[in-house]
């Protein structure tokens, strides 16, 4: 049988070759200082963040220069309820944003892109994904996680030449690594990439492929077999969307985003050059996450968007809506809704421009701090979009087009909380994101006692790791026992005459780091090797972090808009509003890190896997249709049209 034949099967793994798998793709090493990784080990690096990090000049002018640009082009050419009713952006609007530039927004303009920073690529998504969701969507899977940035990182300048001028003004691209039976779990990948002379032969299905309806040029993870000259392993190929053999059978419809290009893709003996690999065989996993690591960026960047349009509305409809002879605003249930929506917005653009500009300064590692952006925006837009559908009432659960119907103004708030629900599944989903922060937290841990806890080591290891174990801990312990946070006048700079109190915030942070990783260390002690299976502990553990880093970065903000006298007494209010509620939420996480149902709710759980509640199922009807949960994946030749569709 020849190479090109040689039928592919979907690995079986257990969960320790999954999770072996998973930890050899990570960044092993931190070369750079990282704010977020500091604050999990009890240690308040406010140098690292403050003062607040700036844009060159001439960055800025080049943003909003393009800014400018395309705030017309979303006023005048893009029509968000078209979007809506017809599930599908219309190509003269694709074909007018590759005019302007906006898909070359993150690309070298040495090879025709705009060169954009971070900064104002995320303003920019921003601006756009408010016009509408599902065309942010359709730029940063390009861009954040398609051909354009791995190629950046990874690829070679031959790579670069002929693929990144096609990806800046003509040609879309797609990222596609998930399976209909793989998601976070990549060990068990069953696309294959056989060796086939000086090309590679792609057989597999790929499911929930963004941009893969349109697409010129894919992205794709592949499992390479071992063989004699081949490492093997998951590899990352640049692919022709237009090869024979590859056929986007389905376009996938969601509850949001319905202008989405998201479909099925199959491959079936698709030949792709040897020259189109990215990276080392066996890279691909590696390529992936550290690309995903300022990827992920730009979707709290459309979170913020969306917060800003909430507040908005929130605003608007709060003043002339009356109930009980004053506005719904002044009723303090209402009230409190739109401060937290305010406070939280600011946050969030807070925690978004400070990543940004430190990833666009390359002095930090900030993997966990975009890890921590993305987890924080997804889940705070839409408790924000939720909050003013609820203001909203009756109209905030009525579509705009109803709206419009019958004469009122066609807000669509119900949109935007479908379209924003993704975001908590999209490019890791919360439950995934808590381990994949919680792993990087613990990562000082596991170098100097990881060995421990690992039932593989010999007892000559476990005692040398006991030796490193003892001289980490006799240093680090006794430094969380007391802290500037004690101090009253630490941090005085964020407390100027006539203005909140920052100072008390941060003095309360700077004391939260050190309980949050003294909490760590005693749960580490506890449950050992157990302590990967606390997922309910260690989900905590991050979102104390990411609220203690949401609270930082809003105090800098803060104190930067002062100091630039850009609504900085405004800004100091929010700043204060938010730290206020937010160590409210903080109390109540470290509260329920001890005090929880996670034991019984495993036990439940257990009892509803093995049928002792189905009783509890009487007297309903299920509207499902037939069929098996887990769509067919076999490799072979599709028998489905192709809708691949791309757009001239």
């Amino acid at each position: 049988m020849s190479a090109a034949t040689t039928p592919s099967s979907r690995p079986t793994v257990t969960e320790r070759e999954a999770r072996q798998v998973a930890e050899a793709a990570r960044e092993q090493d931190w070369r750079k200082p990282s704010f977020a990784k500091e604050l999990f080990l009890g240690r308040f690096r406010l140098d690292l963040i403050h003062p607040h990090p700036l844009p060159a000049d001439d960055d800025v002018q080049r943003g909003e220069e393009f800014l400018a640009k395309l705030r017309d082009f979303c006023e005048t050419k893009i029509d968000g309820s078209v979007i809506e009713r017809d599930a599908r952006i219309p190509d003269q609007v694709i074909t007018g944003l590759k005019e302007l530039g906006a898909f070359g927004m993150k690309i070298d303009t040495k090879y025709g892109g705009l060169g954009l920073t971070q900064v104002y690529y995320n303003k920019a998504l921003a601006l756009v994904g408010s016009a509408n969701p599902a065309i942010g969507a359709l730029l940063s899977a390009h861009q954040s996680i398609g051909v354009p940035q791995p190629l950046k990182m990874f690829g070679t300048q031959e790579q670069k030449d002929t693929f990144l001028p096609r990806c800046a003004r003509t040609d879309i691209s797609a990222f596609l690594l998930t399976e209909p039976d793989v998601g976070s779990d990549p060990a068990r990948l069953a696309t294959t990439a056989v060796p086939d002379g000086d090309d590679y032969v792609l057989d597999g299905v790929k499911l929930w492929t963004t941009n893969g309806v349109v697409a010129d040029l894919l992205v794709v993870m592949a499992r390479v077999p071992k063989s004699e000259g081949h490492k093997g392993g998951i590899t990352a190929f640049v692919v022709e969307a237009a090869s024979e053999g590859v056929t986007v059978e389905n376009r996938n419809a969601f509850m949001g985003l319905r202008g989405l290009e998201n479909g099925v893709t199959r491959f079936h003996r698709v030949r792709v050059p040897a020259a189109h690999r990215i990276g080392p065989e066996g890279a691909g996993l590696k390529i992936a996450l550290t690309t995903l690591n300022t990827g992920r960026l730009s979707l709290p960047a459309m979170c913020v968007g969306a917060g800003k349009w909430c507040l908005k509305i929130a605003r608007e409809w709060s003043a002339v809506r009356e109930q009980w002879g004053k506005p719904v605003a002044l009723h303090e249930a209402v009230g409190s809704k739109i401060s937290f929506i305010a406070a939280t917005t600011f946050a969030l653009e807070a925690v978004l421009d400070l990543s940004s500009q430190m990833a666009d300064e390359d002095r930090n590692d900030i993997r966990i701090e975009a890890a921590l952006a993305k987890l924080y925006g997804s889940e705070m837009a839409c408790l924000m979009a939720d909050e003013l559908v609820q203001i909203r009432g009756g109209r905030g659960f009525e579509t705009a087009a109803s709206l419009e119907a019958r004469g009122e103004r066609a807000v669509p708030a119900e949109q935007i909380l479908r379209d924003l629900r993704i975001n908590r599944i999209f490019e890791g989903s919360t439950e995934i994101m808590h381990l994949l922060i919680a792993r990087e937290a613990v990562d000082a841990h596991l170098s100097v006692a990881g060995d421990l806890i690992d039932p593989d080591k010999t007892l000559a290891d476990k005692a040398k790791a006991g030796a490193q174990a003892g001289a980490f801990y006799a240093k680090w312990l006794p430094k969380l026992v007391a802290g500037p946070g004690q101090l009253p006048r630490s941090y005085a700079g964020f407390h100027p005459s006539g203005h909140p109190d920052l100072a008390a915030h941060l003095r309360y942070v700077e004391r939260t780091a050190r309980k949050l990783a003294r909490s760590t260390f005693y749960a580490m002690s506890r449950w050992q090797g157990r302590m990967e299976t606390k997922q309910g502990f260690l989900g905590r553990i991050v979102d104390i972090g990411a609220e203690l880093f949401a609270m930082s970065a809003a105090c800098v903000r803060a104190e930067h808009l002062r100091a630039t006298d850009d609504h900085g007494r405004e800004a100091y209010q929010l700043a204060d509003a938010f730290c206020r509620q937010s160590r409210i939420r903080v109390e109540e996480l470290f509260g329920r890190l001890w005090t929880n149902t996670d034991d019984l709710d495993r036990k439940v759980v257990k009892g509803v896997l093995g049928g002792a509640y189905e009783w509890l199922e009487e007297g309903i009807v299920d509207p499902s249709g037939d069929g098996p949960w887990i769509a067919d994946a076999t490799p072979g030749a599709s028998r489905r049209e192709n809708v691949h569709r791309p757009v001239r």
